[in-house]
């Protein structure tokens, strides 16, 4: 092997930072919301994703608890229509007070 051969990988120590990947809208997109464990829990993040996309289908939503059983996470796809609408979103999941997290 050549010395200072690169062998068709790049050298990301040295690599310029790149701009993160651009979603094209509209799009199906997968949330995961981790909250507090609660009966009510998926019924109240189901309220507010269906303000954000009327055609939400709650019946693929799966909640999984935690190994503790102190946590949930409800797991959905939406319709996706802009930035706008998910940094929305996103704000009124945490203004809840019950979410801790949402990916």
């Amino acid at each position: 092997m050549k010395k200072g051969a690169n062998n068709g990988f790049r050298d990301l120590r040295t690599q310029e930072p790149s701009e993160p990947p651009k979603i094209t809208f509209p799009c199906d997109y997968p949330l995961k919301v981790v909250g507090d464990a609660a009966e009510d829990f998926a019924a109240s993040v189901c309220q507010i994703l269906v303000k954000y996309d009327p055609e939400f289908d709650a019946s693929a939503m799966q909640v999984i608890d935690s190994r503790n059983g102190r946590f949930q996470s409800v797991r959905v796809s939406i319709r996706a229509t802009g930035e706008q609408q998910l940094s929305a979103l996103f704000e009124e999941l945490k203004a809840t007070g019950r979410v801790h997290m949402v990916v």
